[in-house]
């Protein structure tokens, strides 16, 4: 008995390693095939000795900077719904941190003054003129605030969608399980697979509204930055590091003295079943001494998947208001 367990064993664990290599060999065509059309959408700088991409559109004296949330990995598609309401008024600027969309991944130190010198170095190299206004999805707020701490003449106001507090993730340990596990399952051909499964796209970004506002084109960009990035070393140290970067957040300057409006979504009328998140983000706007909350009817994590026009109209008034000063 014992030996037929183990003949299945053997059995199973080659199978496993064939099924392993064919799904590797099938994620490697299938990259190659995607980077030969994926393309920059912007224009491709040179920082810290890596390419680093920038998306500017738009016109107008004030430039709205746009920081995404972790994981996201094509922030030019996902910010994308907010572009025909802004660019007619102002310019819109969207980065893609090291390990995201269009730029390199580089291994370099996911800390948040490492992150903030580069896109201080960013917006230089682009010519754009501060005082910024800047937008932090999630996790982008910590970029976002830390960059108002230390480059406090270039920022003039701040929108935060979803973003979580300081607070919020110095309490929390950044577990990087999820990110290894997409990089595995990215490696292995598993990931490419399930996208080819009638409806994953869609429900792996559920909490995006399942990318419905997105025209064809970019919800196939999305899935291939997906396919090309998730997981990879940069926005695994970015998690890991989430702890640590909200500490030093802390440490910094508090209140600030720019007008933030925090856009918080109420999950369908489910916001308070999680208390802790729920609180946090009602003493998110006290980061500011012109702080605001808005509860946003209707929507999940991303804010603007799902009424685009709200976070419009918001950076819109802080604009005017920037333009006022």
């Amino acid at each position: 008995m014992w030996r037929r367990i183990r003949i299945i064993t053997l059995y199973f664990l080659v199978l496993l390693l064939f099924l392993t290599g064919v799904g590797s060999v099938y994620q490697w065509y299938g990259s190659a095939q995607d980077k030969k059309s994926y393309k920059p959408v912007g224009t491709l700088y040179e920082v810290a000795g890596h390419k680093m991409h920038l998306y500017v559109g738009g016109q107008g004296d004030t430039t709205v900077v746009f920081a995404s949330g972790w994981g996201t990995s094509s922030p030019y598609a996902d910010f994308s719904s907010l572009y025909k309401g802004l660019e007619p008024h102002v310019k819109v600027a969207v980065y893609d941190r090291f390990g995201y969309g269009f730029s390199d991944t580089t291994g370099r130190k996911r800390d948040i003054d490492t992150i903030t010198d580069e896109i201080h170095e960013l917006l230089l190299a682009a010519n754009l003129k501060p005082p910024y206004l800047f937008v932090g999805h999630s996790l982008g707020s910590l970029e976002t605030i830390r960059y108002a701490q230390r480059y406090p003449d270039e920022v003039k106001g701040i929108l935060l969608i979803q973003g979580g507090s300081p607070e919020y993730y110095a309490a929390r340990e950044g577990y990087t399980i999820v990110s290894h596990g997409y990089r595995v399952l990215r490696n292995i051909g598993v990931l490419r697979t399930l996208y080819h499964v009638r409806g994953f796209p869609e429900w792996v970004n559920d909490q995006s509204n399942g990318l419905r506002l997105l025209p064809d084109d970019l919800k196939a960009l999305s899935n291939k930055a997906a396919l090309l990035k998730a997981g990879n070393k940069d926005m695994t140290d970015e998690i890991r590091q989430s702890r640590s970067n909200a500490k030093i957040i802390l440490a910094g300057k508090k209140p600030l003295d720019v007008p933030l409006t925090v856009l918080t979504a109420d999950y369908f009328g489910k916001l308070g079943s999680d208390k802790d998140w729920k609180d946090s983000e009602a003493a998110l706007s006290s980061w500011s001494r012109y702080g605001k909350q808005i509860i946003v009817p209707n929507s999940s994590h991303y804010i603007h998947s799902y009424q685009p026009d709200m976070v419009v109209k918001e950076l819109l008034k802080l604009s005017e208001l920037h333009s006022a000063r």
